[in-house]
């Protein structure tokens, strides 16, 4: 990024300087070649080498102090105290939300007289693991959870190997859970389906989202938050 900031300091002064520069005619830009063009090529080269190398180092200079400050460089990365607080907030929903689908397993992973035949009774469905993931909807605390982490890290725990492993394990778990939760939505639909197979990949996505709760536990304890 400083050598970016360096370039565009010698390219913009050089840029300044060249449009700066008086229009001449042919014939006065030939008589002031025969009589001055050493010593003013020479001034005038050692000047502009000079202007654009203190220009580029105030802005480097600059640069860095500003950069140097943990505030400032957090700040232009776009984030502010309010939105990493709705963060928080939503690690704190999503966790309160897969804590109550593993209470509550059998009956939020099942369903009752989904048509009108009354020979079916009830099935087992993975619509919810993949809802209570933050797959289902835009306005589910944990969708987009892999950026809301990915931010708080930035914020308060950068350092924290801790943290890192948590949000790994979670990015990780959170997708497998998602993945055998579609796979037994088409259990019955695939060759050699039935109920069978919905049910046993349900029961697999249960081992993810068990992980996915630990993951999130392991990041609301280093962030010191309340889930009261």
């Amino acid at each position: 990024m400083l050598f970016r900031m360096y370039t565009t300091a010698v390219l913009f002064f050089g840029t300044t300087a060249a449009f700066s520069v008086p229009q001449k005619s042919s014939q006065q830009i030939i008589s002031t070649r025969t009589t001055t063009s050493s010593s003013s090529s020479s001034y005038s080269s050692s000047f502009s080498r000079r202007d654009s190398l203190t220009f580029a180092s105030s802005v480097l200079i600059g640069g860095t102090t500003f950069l140097s400050n943990p505030e400032n460089a957090f700040a232009a990365k776009g984030a502010s105290s309010s939105g990493l607080e709705q963060d928080k907030a939503k690690i704190v929903k999503g966790y309160k939300r897969l804590t109550y689908l593993l209470d509550n397993w059998e009956k939020e992973t099942t369903k009752c007289n989904r048509n009108d035949n009354p020979y079916i009774g009830c099935e087992r469905t993975p619509e919810k693991v993949m809802e209570y993931l933050g797959y289902k909807s835009m306005e589910d605390p944990l969708f987009r959870a892999d950026k809301t982490l990915m931010r708080l890290q930035t914020a308060y725990a950068q350092d924290d190997p801790d943290f890192q492993d948590a949000v790994d394990v979670f990015m990780e778990k959170a997708e497998e859970g998602n993945g055998m939760a579609f796979i037994s939505s088409w259990g019955e639909a695939n060759p050699g389906g039935g109920k069978d197979r919905v049910e046993l990949f349900i029961e697999r996505s249960k081992k993810d989202v068990i992980e996915s709760k630990q993951s999130l536990e392991t990041v609301i304890r280093i962030l010191n938050l309340s889930v009261d």
